[in-house]
Formats: C-alpha cells, structure tokens, sequence
C-alpha cells in the first residue's frame, strides 16, 4: 500500500493515541493523528454505598483509582468493555460484570433483569450516554451519576479538518460522537466546516457505532464503515481496507 494512503485518527493524546498510530502504519496507511479529545478532571468520586457500580472507559478507573474510591462489601462492579475491565483489575477492584455487548445498551441489557430497588452508581464522563442512565431507571433501580471527567477540544485540534478540506484524506476514524463534533468544531473555527465535509464525502469515513454514525450523518458526514464490533482495530482495518483496496494484510 502506499504511504500516500492518509487516515485521520482523533484519539486522546496518550497511549490509545499511540497505539492507534502503530495499527495504522502496520497496515501501510499513513496516520495524520489529530487527538479531538482532551480529559478535565472534576475532583469528583464514585459513590461507594451502592450496590452496583458502573464503570465505562478506563480514564475513569483511574481517576477513580487515584481519589482512593473504595466499592462497598457488598456492591458489584461493572465494566463497559474488556479495556475497562483490564483497568479495573490493574488497579486493584474485582469486576462483577462485563456485558456480552460493550455498550450502553448491552449493559442495560445484561443488568434490567436484577436491579429493581437497587442502588445504582454510574461514574464517566460528562458526555454518557442517555441510555445507560435512562434504561436502568426503566428498569426500577435507583440510579446516581457522578461526572469524573470532561472531554474537552484540545485547542491546537483541526489539522485533519485542514486536510480534509483541501482533499488530503484517504480515510477518517470517528471513534464517538463528540469527535465528530469536536472535528467540525475544529474545522469552523478555521472557516472550513463546509469544505471538510465536501473533503471526508471523497474519502472513507469510518464510525466506531450506531451513535456516532447518527451524528456524523445528521451533521452531513456520509458514513461509509460501521465495523460489526465496537473496536477501534476492527473500525481501523475496515477503513484502511475501503480505502486502499489493494491491501490484504
């Protein structure tokens, strides 16, 4: 494959970053690595007298971690994903639960059968999902949210929306929705939101899932991949596979 093949990624500036990077240069594509997403931590702790605590991304854990949050004797903890999970016991906890579906729903699915009357903490960004919150409430259980963090636009963001504008990308990697957001945020602040969504309409837009599909696609994205799993390898490959065709691994 050609290194010519370009593919935005807009995950956080850390190790998810880095590691995304490998994957796409092991594939020959060539990443133009633009983290859309930057964490503001709120001081705020999951509560620990609950019976079931939710956990949803690995930042989380760890801020959780750092504060010293203990879950009660009795309480289950729950992880959105085996990346949670791992965190989870890296740092010390037992994991209760992990859904057969890494996802809002999926926990929902997994937890409605037993939690009428119980104590819910759900602990994660201030940007979670409805669903989460809204399904175990339907399903009776008491539920608190704790914000543990912010995601905010990291202000020197936008070179990918540079790029897409002047017809530079091959490929692009929406990984939630606030990327497609913070992108477009990006791209307007530069007077280019129209001609980056003209530029990704040329290349293979990617989203991580349904969610983030809707968002791109309401806001005039077209999405061409939504990989079967919600995994950023599989989204990454499927992309890189659209958009140089030659490639076979």
């Amino acid at each position: 494959m050609s290194q010519e093949t370009r593919i935005a990624v807009f995950r956080p500036d850390d190790e998810r970053l880095a590691e995304a990077v490998d994957l796409l240069e092991s594939l020959g594509a060539d990443p133009i690595a633009d983290p859309m997403l930057a964490v503001e931590p709120t001081g705020a702790t999951p509560r620990e007298d609950t019976d079931y605590t939710v956990l949803t991304s690995k930042t989380g854990v760890e801020l959780a971690a750092d504060a010293g949050w203990r879950p009660s004797d009795s309480g289950a903890v729950c992880a959105i994903g085996d990346r949670t999970a791992r965190a989870l016991r890296e740092a010390g906890y037992e994991v209760d639960l992990i859904p057969e579906e890494f996802s809002s729903a999926g926990l929902v699915h997994a937890l409605e059968s037993e939690v009428a009357g119980s104590r819910v903490e759900v602990a994660r960004s201030d940007h979670g999902s409805s669903v989460l919150t809204d399904g175990l409430n339907d399903a009776g259980a008491y539920v608190h949210e704790t914000v543990l963090y912010r995601l905010i636009r990291p202000p020197e963001s936008g070179v990918s929306a540079e790029r897409a504008a002047a017809g530079e990308l091959e490929g692009a990697l929406f990984t939630s929705s606030l990327t497609v957001e913070h992108f477009l945020a990006a791209a307007a602040e530069r007077g280019l939101r129209e001609e980056a969504i003209t530029g990704l309409s040329t290349a293979v837009v990617g989203a991580i899932g349904g969610p983030t599909r809707e968002t791109a696609e309401r806001a005039g994205v077209d999405v061409d991949v939504v990989p079967d799993a919600a995994s950023f390898e599989e989204l990454a490959c499927d992309v890189v596979e659209r958009a140089a065709p030659s490639y076979r691994g």
